[in-house]
């Protein structure tokens, strides 16, 4: 039978990552964690001092310095030890790589160096109440009076909202367009800034929710990068975040596919196992040669993207197709565990739950479709006018 773990490559860092989720007993963590919901400072720590925080950033900042392939496949295996949770904690650094790209050595040193060793948390705030994938309809805005540079706005779904130190937020800078938005980093214990946590379905223990800034000043040197390139910026990341969250979701499912193959061996029924029903049967078959397959198409994206190609289009789709393929998988695993699969006591609940937020976070489904089309159908460029 064709399946994900008969595709992955062989590499010492999936020995290593499994060493390490069970020595900190990850898996049971993840599960009380959406029960009680707070951030793991202990294991972010340990996450830092064993380098798994930063898998693609540079040695110098105390990254690996990986390849975005073999990243994914870490990230792939946190995902198969430990569910989202400890995966999206390794690819943290990554979601804030626009400081150790673009950030000066003072915003390096003190924000990138300390988020890569597990001891700060740095967060991101872009998504508004009025403005979600469309960007260029952002309205947070920060201004200059005097000397002084002062941010005002609201930010929601705004992950790690109770726990972040820090957030690169995107504001407005300029005319209120796409081309006006710079970020900047934000010390979030400022005076004028208000937190609110939300319940999320799943991934409670990001503890998401509403940022306000009312009127709250900020250094001047905390712009990230020029000013009006946060877009720019912003791009270039969410492109290697979503190839490598697809590998993650990828990961998360084949754990609960192994178990419900496992189970459809060994359960019996109608006096034999429920693996010659070929309701179950049949739909396992193909769930796993997706998952193998999804890999495939997400590995190949991964190699574009480290050979310099633009593949934006491509990293859309395989986060699309992953998130897909993840929740059909997992639907399945609840299905053919009967009344148990639905309940608490087995953790394929929690698991669908906290891949759904990848059909929505870092682009909905529907805008990685958008991002795609673009790539084939560009939209013509509009004429010049003729001076009057």
């Amino acid at each position: 039978m064709t399946d994900l773990g008969s595709v992955l490559p062989e590499d010492p860092l999936r020995d290593d990552v499994e060493q390490f989720a069970r020595a900190h007993r990850l898996a049971a963590l993840s599960r009380a964690l959406d029960s009680r919901p707070e951030f793991p400072w202990k294991e972010f720590r340990s996450m830092g001092k064993d380098q798994w925080l930063g898998l693609t950033l540079p040695p110098e900042l105390g990254g690996r310095g990986l390849s975005l392939v073999r990243a994914g496949l870490a990230l792939e295996e946190f995902g198969y030890r430990a569910g989202t949770t400890f995966a999206k904690l390794s690819l943290q650094p990554e979601f804030s790589s626009v400081i150790a790209a673009q950030g000066s050595e003072e915003l390096r040193r003190r924000f990138a160096l300390p988020l890569i060793r597990g001891e700060v948390l740095v967060g991101n705030q872009i998504t508004e109440p009025r403005a979600g994938s469309d960007l260029s309809h952002l309205s947070t805005r920060v201004e200059r009076k005097g000397e002084r540079l002062r941010l005002s706005g609201v930010k929601s779904q705004a992950a790690f909202a109770a726990d972040a130190q820090a957030a690169i937020v995107y504001a407005q800078t300029g005319s209120g367009t796409a081309a006006g938005i710079s970020a900047f980093l934000v010390p979030q214990d400022l005076p004028g800034i208000e937190r609110r946590v939300v319940e999320d379905l799943g991934e409670r223990w990001m503890r998401r929710g509403t940022v306000t800034y009312s009127s709250v000043e900020i250094p001047d040197d905390h712009l990230i990068g020029q000013e009006g390139r946060g877009l720019d910026y912003l791009k270039v990341e969410l492109t290697h975040e979503r190839a490598l969250l697809a590998a993650i979701y990828l990961g998360v499912a084949r754990a609960s596919w192994e178990e419900t193959v496992h189970e459809a061996g060994e359960r019996v029924v109608f006096d034999g196992p429920l693996s010659d029903q070929e309701a179950v049967a049949f739909p396992l078959v193909e769930d796993g040669t997706r998952l193998a397959a999804a890999w495939l198409y997400t590995e190949r994206v991964l190699e574009r993207l480290d050979r310099g190609d633009r593949a934006d289009d491509g990293a859309a789709m395989s986060k699309w197709l992953a998130t897909e393929v993840a929740l059909t998988t997992l639907d399945h695993a609840i299905q053919f565990h009967g009344g148990r699969g639905y309940s608490k006591d087995l953790p394929h609940e929690q698991r669908w739950r906290d891949v759904r937020s990848g059909a929505l976070a870092h682009g909905t489904s529907e805008v990685m479709h958008r991002v795609a089309a673009r790539r084939r159908w560009p939209k013509p460029k509009r004429p010049a006018r003729a001076p009057s």
